[in-house]
């Protein structure tokens, strides 16, 4: 089985190697660089979840592989407060894609005025934690929940979500024939 994700972000590829090959031991997986098509910094569930779709979907082109991972990470303003939400996606050959989302959190309103003003989270955590490339470590999520969750842990929920609705499709279909 060839298993394709749409970006080289070391949380993002960790958490869909660690939950593929759990599932599918033989998998082969490759990690491409592809584009968005929504703002580098999404600023809605709806536009971070098109997103993880439109990665997988370009995924899908560029590689023809049997699954397509798209994953993305945004922010969301409710009520004044701003959370971190992350989409994930993946397409299939036959042109279905499955959409999941996982955790959200609350970000500190010191975050979240940068975030008002066009600025984007990783650069933002970047300084705020004097470290580099945090979105391909821990992230936002393993700053502010003290460690006990990292950025490719949260993805290998969503990860794990997107590959139980592919084995349920397939169970489903090798049922009906």
């Amino acid at each position: 089985m060839k298993i394709a994700i749409g970006t080289k972000n070391k949380a993002k590829v960790g958490a869909v190697e660690a939950i593929v090959l759990h599932y599918f031991p033989n998998a082969e997986i490759e990690s491409i660089e592809v584009a968005s098509d929504v703002s580098v910094q999404p600023f809605s569930n709806e536009e971070t979840r098109q997103g993880a779709i439109n990665r997988a979907r370009n995924t899908l082109v560029k590689t023809n592989a049997d699954l397509n991972f798209g994953l993305e990470g945004g922010v969301d303003e409710i009520d004044g407060t701003m959370y971190c939400c992350n989409w994930g996606a993946v397409a299939l050959k036959d042109g279905t894609v499955i959409s999941s989302s996982g955790a959200q959190f609350a970000l500190p309103e010191v975050i979240a005025q940068q975030l008002r003003v066009g600025m984007e989270l990783g650069p933002i955590m970047d300084v705020y934690t004097n470290t580099e490339n945090i979105r391909h470590h821990q992230g936002a999520i393993g700053i502010f929940t003290d460690g006990l969750i990292d950025r490719k842990e949260m993805f290998e929920h969503i990860v794990k979500l997107l590959v139980g609705q592919v084995m349920f499709k397939l169970k489903k279909e090798q049922n009906s024939h």
